[in-house]
């Protein structure tokens, strides 16, 4: 269990605020749960101990951390919300009121878990923390997931991969996502984890053994270069990643070249291109396995070069070359945003204050529209508006699942406009719903396009990398078979709209002929 010393040594940036008021949470909520016990025989207090700590290593904020610590203590403890907000106040009990309601949702197949999931984003649409905090309380269960009976083991597995490991992917937040994708395939494919768990074994030695001669005769070029600020440490691939990877690819697990992978962190991004550089001088890179993500980030936010290369000796080996602002970025995602800089020191950062504006403006009754500044939008990841947007109007759990995997879930690529402008859609988008992904506007006067200078049709698919102009005409409008022609609810949705007030202006009419 944390102690509050090994807790209070975890959080960053402490001081006498903080440190008091995580005092004060700790030795509530110890009191709180005094005599409950978990499946494993230990004491409740373990768990809500734990997932403060997970909270902490991720940077989050006193009040984040706090409510980490009281978060069972509403349902668990039975204590009231007003004797809560008398010690703590109203922001704390708000979170913890939050987490507690998110604790109803159960994994009872596709359609009846999809209202609980809704559940979800409203609370991500009220305050992002609460997810957080969520998911560091769901990593402490996996973790101690062994204690559980068995016949509910496999049912909260299956529930962690549906629900929280795609949410702490879509947030960034690897170092939770990874950790909790092998808890759960653990109870979900035994037989297979054990298997892939023994073969990467008995790799990992010879494996780190390359690595690390090929680290020190790196890290000597990189000193001749003059080059400051920089580190290096070997990562492996977690078993989940590696299994998926083999399904994908249809490979065999000898043939998964980025199993190990060596990861330097420099000081700018400028240096990030000068080690690929120094790297790609002495080493022959692999075609088509040089990947710039600084450039052209992923949807959730991640940034890095990668690149595999061949060593000399006979084997491949994948560098992964980013700042130590990307790499804390990698690991936390959005915690590393939303945490101590929005709302414990009042330090603005300006790519990231929208999220809390963005969000908190729908934690009213009723929706409203946020003034946000223009330059700070430019910064709201697409598919969170969209998700914000969306979920609301579909009613169909069936279609609702789809649509959730398929626009928010699944893999994303880059299509380019002749500006060089980056939208980011699911896999399997057409023109159609890249044009809506730019504006309504858009795509409701679509009259056709070029994909890379050529005339295409509208429902062509387009591929990652793609340039597409979009042509507009005033007279254009869409026609019901554009929704077959289109992949994302964001799509059908405007376009449903659009054939709405079609038939009304039709009907309107024909009432005056």
């Amino acid at each position: 269990m944390a102690s509050l010393k090994e807790l209070l040594g975890a959080i960053r940036y402490p001081n006498k605020e903080k440190i008091d008021l995580i005092t004060k949470a700790y030795h509530f909520a110890e009191k709180a749960h005094a005599g409950q016990k978990r499946y494993s025989g230990e004491p409740y207090f373990t768990h809500v101990a734990e997932t403060a700590m997970i909270l902490a290593e991720l940077g989050m904020g006193r009040r984040t951390i706090s409510a980490g610590l009281l978060h069972d203590v509403i349902e668990d403890a039975k204590i009231s919300p007003e004797e809560l907000t008398k010690h703590f106040g109203k922001e704390i009990v708000f979170l913890v009121e939050g987490v507690t309601k998110l604790g109803t949702i159960r994994y009872k197949g596709e359609e009846r878990h999809v209202e609980s999931l809704r559940k979800f984003f409203v609370a991500m649409s009220h305050d992002i923390r609460v997810i957080i905090i969520k998911l560091a309380d769901r990593l402490h269960n996996m973790r101690t997931l062994e204690y559980i009976p068995e016949e509910k083991q496999r049912r909260i597995a299956m529930e962690t991969m549906e629900i929280y490991i795609p949410l702490a992917y879509r947030l960034g937040i690897r170092k939770l996502k990874r950790e909790m994708e092998d808890l759960a395939f653990k109870y979900i494919d035994p037989q297979r984890f054990e298997e892939l768990k023994k073969a990467i074994k008995e790799s990992a030695p010879e494996k780190e053994k390359k690595l690390e001669k090929f680290r020190k005769f790196l890290l000597k070029m990189v000193e001749k270069e003059n080059m400051s600020e920089v580190e290096s440490d070997m990562r492996v691939k977690s078993i989940y990643s590696v299994h998926r990877k083999i399904i994908q690819k249809h490979r065999d697990i000898d043939k998964i070249y980025d199993m190990h992978a060596l990861r330097m962190q420099v000081k700018n991004a400028a240096d990030c291109y000068k080690m690929l550089g120094i790297i790609h001088g002495i080493w022959r890179p692999l075609p088509g396995r040089i990947k710039d993500y600084i450039a052209f980030p992923k949807p959730n936010g991640y940034q890095s070069l990668h690149t595999t290369v061949f060593t000399g000796d006979g084997d491949i080996l994948e560098v992964q070359i980013r700042t130590h602002d990307m790499h804390r970025n990698a690991e936390y995602g959005f915690a590393a945003h939303i945490s101590y800089k929005e709302w414990d020191t009042g330090i603005q950062d300006p790519h990231y204050t929208w999220f809390k504006q963005f969000f908190s403006g729908r934690a009213k009754k009723h929706p409203a529209p946020v003034a946000v500044d223009k330059e700070r939008m430019k910064h709201i990841p697409q598919w969170i508006t969209e998700l914000v947007d969306v979920q609301s109007y579909i009613n169909i759990p069936t279609e609702f699942m789809e649509n959730l995997r398929s626009d928010f879930f699944e893999h994303r690529m880059f299509i380019f406009d002749p500006k060089g402008e980056v939208i980011d859609l699911p896999i399997g988008s057409s023109i159609i719903d890249y044009a809506y992904a730019m504006d309504a506007k858009s795509g409701n006067k679509l009259f056709s396009a070029r994909v890379h200078d050529k005339i295409a049709s509208l429902n062509t698919i387009l591929k990652n990398g793609d340039i597409v102009n979009i042509i507009t005409q005033p007279n254009a409008k869409p026609t019901k078979k554009w929704l077959e022609y289109c992949r994302t609810a964001n799509a059908k949705k405007h376009i449903r709209d659009a054939l709405t007030k079609q038939e009304k202006k039709a009907n309107i009419k024909r009432q005056n002929s």
